[in-house]
């Protein structure tokens, strides 16, 4: 299988600059999901990387060749689109010998691609068929199964998932997953708009933010440290709360006192020019924990959400805040319109200067925390 090397990507339509500097090195067998909000550029990003969109600038290498000028069908590489594409008048098993044929091998290769594809994604009673009379989540499998039997270097995957309902999704998303481990040595990239999808999938995330990459990392290293407070925003749900403060004491912990009111030691070294420093002090949602002691926040409980296992709790904005999220265990209603006051582990604690994390400035880096 194949490794890629984008060495700064641009895409330009006309003097409009859609993705820049895009530096990035997949090894063979990962899979890489690319992620962000709407009008990122992930998608075309892909579509560069299957020859499908130009590359205004900089190089795309697969197994150290350059393709920037190689046609699509020479690149070693299978899509699965967003939608299904299947031809509705063949059956499961003529949608996935078409591209066989049309390269003219033989019949008993086709059947035996066929056959093992199949097999993989448990569509062997379902060869005979018609799309029409399958689900959206067989259809999509037999996509998947429309890419495996060509035997790719490289598979891409376009939001396959976003056409299916919830239940469907999260079925999917398993047979995706168990699809990787069956082929291990498969190189694959995944686009989705959807971060359970990459938390659950990913060996990395790449996180594009206006047309750049914003951090590339694994899931546990993007969510215990994100590189700045876009990325800490963007993974995890609900998103973590940013409380205004000012940096008052520094050395082994911080100190930081809170446009709120409260106050948070936070687990991070610090020197003395950082003393007055005006930052914002991440915390997330389910660190969030009642307190008699010091707070990080207090305020009273506008909105509970009770999803069974956790309940949300929305805080009424006070002047010049945004709205603060805490993620409680259990089902805890009662708390609504009373005033409750919030800790945090300080291990568990973020700050960002200017949108950009402290812990990426020079100071050392702490070990993530072992529980998340």
């Amino acid at each position: 299988m194949a490794d890629l090397k984008l060495t700064k990507v641009e895409k330009a339509y006309g003097d409009v600059r859609v993705l820049r500097d895009i530096d990035l090195t997949i090894e063979k067998g990962e899979l890489i999901v690319f992620v962000g909000p709407s009008g990122c550029g992930k998608s075309t990003l892909l579509r560069m990387i299957a020859g499908l969109e130009r590359i205004t600038g900089g190089t795309l290498e697969i197994d150290g060749r350059v393709v920037n000028d190689v046609p699509p069908a020479q690149r070693g590489i299978a899509m699965v689109f967003q939608s299904y594409a299947l031809y509705p008048h063949m059956t499961v098993r003529q949608n996935m010998e078409f591209a066989l044929k049309i390269a003219g091998q033989s019949r008993g290769e086709i059947a035996k691609a066929v056959e093992n594809a199949a097999r993989i994604l448990q569509l062997t009673p379902y060869l005979d068929r018609l799309p029409r009379a399958l689900s959206g989540g067989q259809r999509q499998r037999v996509a998947i199964g429309r890419a495996i039997v060509r035997d790719p270097q490289v598979y891409l995957f376009d939001e396959p998932l976003s056409n299916l309902d919830a239940a469907l999704r999260v079925a999917t998303r398993i047979e995706i997953a168990q699809l990787k481990e069956k082929m291990p040595d498969r190189t694959m990239i995944y686009v989705t708009h959807d971060q359970v999808e990459a938390m659950t999938l990913a060996s990395r995330i790449v996180v594009l933010e206006g047309g750049g990459i914003s951090q590339v990392g694994t899931p546990l290293e993007l969510y215990t440290r994100p590189r700045n407070a876009f990325v800490a925003q963007f993974i995890g749900s609900p998103s973590m709360n940013l409380l205004p403060g000012e940096i008052v004491e520094t050395g082994a912990e911080t100190l930081v006192h809170l446009d709120s009111g409260g106050t948070a030691r936070v687990a991070m070294p610090t020197g003395p020019e950082d003393r007055g420093l005006l930052v914002s002090l991440g915390v997330r949602p389910e660190d969030l924990v009642e307190t008699e002691g010091p707070a990080l926040y207090e305020g009273e409980v506008e909105i509970t959400e009770a999803l069974g296992e956790v309940t949300l709790l929305y805080f009424v904005p006070r002047d010049g805040e945004g709205q603060v999220v805490a993620k409680l265990p259990g089902i805890r209603s009662e708390l609504r319109h009373r005033t409750v006051r919030l800790g945090a582990d300080p291990a568990r604690l973020h700050l960002f200067h200017e949108g950009q994390s402290l812990l990426y400035r020079g100071h050392e880096i702490l070990p993530a925390p072992e529980a998340v």
